[in-house]
């Protein structure tokens, strides 16, 4: 990954941190230590979902073993323990991203609920009216665009899209063309998970707020993979998944500036959110409560918590460089394999390799990898727009970690002349 300035990149003193060494990480991840087909475990689907270590692990033992119960309602010794330990995540939440208040950051069960919250409250709230535009790009995860042609639908929304080049790469100087007095949002993704570009959201971001427009980014591959600042962005809201940063599923983020939230009615009513309950009329909790209806992710929520310490005993600069080192050096083994073709050649990338064969189904080479112990993510990538793009039903994708070494990318190229070998 390359720095730049879209990188938001805050480093911290590295005094402080233990030195990176990804044999001795390793051993962090029992997962790692499993045998697929009778050989080692190599994991290169991290773009999908990462493992955990057993920190992360510990902390949802910990929980249901000696924490379980309900929280913000017992004023018991359990409830209390529960609700300091949840409430304690979000406030490391708030500090992993730099959000003004930790009254800004909604737990959600992940990046998809959170974009869904908002579209629904977006359309409720009557800020999207008949005409109104939203601004996505061409390399979108459904997630980010299914909700708001679901909204569409019942208000006459119109999606507007910013579209990328041959390389994966966003073409911004187009977004000012379409940008019209019906826009009312822009929301992008701050890194493709199908071809790892890491996007300009800063640039974005400047764009669209010099015509008063609201930006909403979705983090889910930037946040594993880099600090984040969303002060410095300067977005309007911001949309995570934990379980892509080493964290449970079923637990993710919606961060929002006050400005907005304050005004965006309820996604969900039940218990907590409310203030008063009547048969004629209730009110609502103030921020984050008013968007966190019902019994949350407790354990999940903690454990995001233990996912984010984790990360933060590490130098993130060196788990940075050592993510780069096997993108380049992937990238340049993938280059000289016969027949191969990389799909995303953004000058500025994340750890995501996205390729085809010719002649060879990525099916197949998912398939047959496997017998190997290599997982490798096969297919559209739930980004459908991407594929049609290129001209492709499907691409093949290795996503890489930290924990990745490079005897594995070795791996990985003797699993596909293997593929090759055997069609041949």
């Amino acid at each position: 990954m390359k720095n730049t300035a879209d990188s938001a990149i805050i480093l911290n003193d590295s005094t402080a941190k233990k030195k990176f060494d990804v044999y001795r990480v390793r051993e962090d991840f029992p997962i790692l230590s499993r045998l697929v087909n009778g050989k080692p475990l190599i994991y290169l689907d991290n773009a999908a979902t990462t493992q955990k270590p057993s920190q992360v692990i510990e902390s949802l033992h910990q929980y249901y073993s000696y924490e379980n119960a309900n929280i913000h309602r017992g004023l018991y010794f359990l409830s209390e323990l529960a609700t300091e330990s949840y409430e304690s995540a979000r406030l490391k939440v708030k500090e992993f991203i730099n959000a003004m208040s930790a009254s800004e950051i909604i737990f959600v069960r992940g990046a998809t609920e959170a974009i869904n919250l908002l579209a629904t409250s977006f359309a409720r709230s009557g800020f999207f009216t008949q005409g109104s535009e939203i601004i996505v790009s061409e390399m979108e995860h459904h997630a980010n665009i299914v909700p708001w042609q679901i909204a569409a639908e019942s208000l006459g929304i119109k999606l507007r899209v910013i579209p990328f080049n041959e390389n994966g790469e966003l073409m911004i100087e187009k977004l000012p063309e379409l940008i019209n007095k019906n826009t009312k949002l822009v929301s992008v993704v701050h890194i493709s998970n199908a071809l790892g570009t890491i996007n300009p959201v800063r640039e974005i971001i400047r764009i669209a707020h010099e015509n008063a427009i609201p930006v909403l980014v979705d983090g889910s591959q930037s946040v594993p993979h880099m600090p984040v600042d969303v002060q410095d962005l300067d977005c309007d809201f911001f949309v995570f998944s934990g379980h892509k940063m080493f964290a449970p599923t079923g637990i993710g983020i919606l961060y929002g500036k006050t400005l907005y939230l304050d005004k965006l009615p309820p996604y969900q009513g039940g218990g907590d959110m409310i203030r008063t309950v009547s048969f004629e009329k209730s009110t609502f909790e103030d921020l984050p409560h008013k968007f966190e209806a019902g019994t949350p992710n407790i354990a999940g929520g903690i454990a995001l918590g233990s996912a984010i310490d984790y990360l933060n005993s590490f130098d993130r600069m060196e788990l940075l460089q050592h993510e780069d080192a096997l993108l380049n050096y992937a990238t340049e083994k993938l280059l000289s394999v016969r027949g191969l073709r990389i799909i995303g050649t953004a000058k500025t990338k994340a750890s995501v390799i996205s390729f085809i064969i010719e002649g060879i189904h990525p099916y197949d080479i998912g398939t047959i990898i496997d017998t190997d112990g290599i997982a490798l993510r096969t297919g559209h990538h739930c980004t459908q727009p991407v594929m049609k793009h290129f001209g492709l039903p499907a691409t093949a994708r290795a996503s890489f970690a930290f924990y990745n070494t490079i005897e594995e990318v070795d791996s990985l190229i003797k699993g596909i002349h293997k593929v090759i070998k055997m069609f041949n």
